[in-house]
């Protein structure tokens, strides 16, 4: 007999002993039950079949409610009949089948939890679309030059394209042997660094106004020492002088700086990098306790010496990071740069912020600083913003998760401020296409619009910006579908200059208006990112006064907070080949000096002997510098 017809068997059983028990009195109904339930529990033990299937089911419980349900049926007049009994146990397999599909559900889950890359995933599905309302609504809610503190971390990008394992390597084994050292989000301590001693630098609140906070940092009397040595060492023009110095002040800011642009000119990028974070780590703890990296409010004024190698060392950092492959974490640190003095602007970050954006693929970043600060910054009349926020709407058009009309309206809006920025700068096709290895249509290259003479008369400081871009961002304009949609607007930029619109002409009078002379900040950024295009465009009184890598082009009221003290004048009139020889070999020599300190030290004899053998020095010099006699082959020979 099969376990379902048992069953049966047994819940027909059942419901006669319950029919019988309203025959009994009380006492033999509380006999016959006890019987049963220990006649039930038997049969339950003997048979571990059963006890297996039904383990979750306690059996007695069940039979009693099941009788009771009888009873009452029966007071109410129902009829009792062995649907009512299958009803019951049905009921019963229902309950059995939930329990069931629970305790599935139960496996399942914790199936799911072996896994814990399953379950997280699993979990980003289920919440994956209340996540990104949130940061959706976040990101609109938070300023344009919000800064993000892991994003200062370039190993969170490196790890988002190459996987944890691959970015850490051995560095999770040497955590337990690692050194405790202050936190900081910058960068991170390396134990190939010298130990870590304060330089002397500090920082200071110097007013908070409106919101606003003003930082500056300052040099303690040692570390100005220090400073002065350093002014030695550059005009010494000897970069040992720079290693010697770091020997024993090894986070010099300054002498970090030089000695990475030394590095870096003689190609060894990975100790040009390492003194570049050096010198960050050096200036983050120095930082004042309320000075905040993320709020946008903190001010430092490029004007002070003291900031100005803050300033050059996040751009440095900048680039290293942006060559090394981390652009999203590059475009952190232009954001903060920016945020630091976005009034002035002084190392002017708005000519690269474009260029990081799309490198990175922040599309809507870039659209959004170009809507919120088109108004009362012009961004339109800079030739990068010009093509670059045309580029980002037609990158955004080519996107697959929009809808057919949104991305009509894409396209018709870069379309529109494409042709736009080539009537605005028509300077600037040719170039961009000559560095893409394009060679332009004849139409184009003979029209008069595009020609030669677009570029020879733009003013300098438009040549400046043009040559900045081009050199900068003319990768970005490589794929094959892009070059497509410059060309079809280029084509539709000439029908416009045929028509005579008159756009045309408006754009001619701002280029003659707007462009006569850059800013000086403009110029310090040509020098600072070395891009051959836009170097040399640069003015005559840029390129000949002398620059120094750790102060390119200070400005002309700055700051000064402590002066240098005056050296000895030494000038070379009078002086023999002798002295200059000895100058050249010890720049702090000095013959008169020399006579008058060992003058203060003899007697007179001695100064009288001291100069005979000056002039005599003076006589050897002089006959060393006239030309001598030719000696004749014959006495050579003889």
């Amino acid at each position: 007999m099969s376990s379902r017809a048992l069953r049966r068997l047994k819940g027909e059983q059942r419901a006669q002993a319950a029919l019988n028990a309203l025959k009994l009195t009380d006492e033999d109904e509380e006999e016959q039950m006890k019987s049963d339930e220990t006649a039930h529990k038997q049969k339950n033990i003997s048979n571990i079949f059963e006890l297996i299937g039904e383990a979750d089911v306690d059996v007695s419980v069940s039979d009693e409610e099941t009788a009771e349900r009888l009873i009452d049926r029966k007071q109410e007049g129902a009829p009792l009949e062995k649907d009512a009994v299958k009803d019951e146990k049905s009921n019963k397999k229902k309950k059995k089948k939930k329990k069931k599909t629970l305790a599935e559900i139960g496996r399942d889950d914790l199936s799911v939890g072996d896994d814990i890359d399953a379950f997280l995933e699993t979990l980003e599905k289920k919440k994956g679309m209340s996540y990104q309302s949130a940061d959706h609504i976040a990101t609109e809610n938070r300023p344009v030059l919000y800064v993000e503190h892991r994003n200062l971390n370039p190993e969170t990008e490196l790890k988002r394209y190459f996987g944890a394992r691959a970015v850490l390597g051995d560095q999770r084994s040497k955590q337990r042997q690692r050194q405790f050292h202050r936190c900081t989000w910058m960068t991170i301590f390396k134990d190939t660094w010298p130990r870590f001693s304060r330089p002397g630098i500090s920082m200071s609140l110097v007013e908070s106004k409106d919101g606003i906070q003003h930082f500056t940092f300052e040099h303690n009397r040692d570390y100005q020492q220090v400073q002065f040595k350093f002014f030695d060492a550059v005009e010494s023009m000897d970069p040992n002088n720079f290693v010697v110095l770091l020997q024993l002040n090894p986070y010099h800011i300054d002498s970090l700086l030089q000695l990475s642009d030394v590095c870096r000119i003689q190609e060894d990028q990975e100790t040009a990098r390492d003194l570049i974070e050096r010198a960050l780590y050096s200036f983050e703890c120095a930082f004042h306790p309320v000075f905040s990296l993320t709020s946008g409010t903190c001010r430092l004024d490029y004007r002070r010496p003291e900031n100005r190698a803050f300033y050059l060392v996040l751009f440095k950092h900048m680039t290293f990071l942006e060559k090394r492959g981390c652009p999203r974490t590059a475009l952190e640190y232009c954001k903060l740069i920016l945020s630091l003095d976005p009034d002035n602007d002084p190392l002017c970050m708005l000519l690269i912020f474009d260029f990081l954006c799309l490198r990175c693929r922040e599309y809507t970043t870039l659209i959004r600083l170009y809507e919120e600060w088109e108004v009362h910054r012009n961004l339109s009349q800079l030739p990068n913003f010009s093509f670059s926020v045309a580029l980002s709407y037609y990158h955004l058009s080519q996107q697959e998760d929009i809808s057919p009309v949104e991305n009509q309206q894409l396209k018709q809006k870069s379309n529109v401020l494409l042709q736009n920025a080539l009537i605005m700068f028509p300077g600037a096709l040719m170039p961009l296409l000559d560095l893409c290895t394009v060679q332009p249509d004849a139409v184009v290259s003979s029209h008069a619009f595009f020609g030669p003479s677009s570029q020879i008369g733009q003013p300098p400081a438009l040549s400046e910006l043009v040559s900045l871009y081009v050199g900068r961002c003319h990768s970005l304009w490589k794929e094959a579908g892009l070059m497509l949609w410059l060309e079809e607007n280029v084509r539709k930029v000439l029908k416009r200059v045929d028509l005579h619109d008159p756009y045309l002409e408006d754009c001619q009078n701002k280029r003659k208006q707007r462009y006569q002379s850059a800013p000086r900040n403009i110029h310090r950024h040509v020098l600072m990112s070395e891009i051959k295009e836009a170097t040399a465009t640069l003015p005559l009184e840029v390129t000949t006064q002398p620059g120094m890598g750790f102060d390119p082009l200070p400005p002309l009221d700055s700051i000064v907070s402590y002066i240098r003290p005056e050296r000895q004048n030494m000038g070379a009139s009078n002086e023999s080949t002798l002295s200059l020889f000895f100058r050249s070999l010890l720049p702090n020599f000095n013959l008169q000096v020399t006579i008058a300190t060992r003058s203060s030290l003899y007697p007179d004899q001695m100064v009288d002997q001291h100069l005979e053998m000056t002039s005599e020095c003076h006589q050897r010099s002089r006959q060393l510098d006239e030309p001598q006699r030719q000696i004749p082959s014959e006495d050579l020979v003889s």
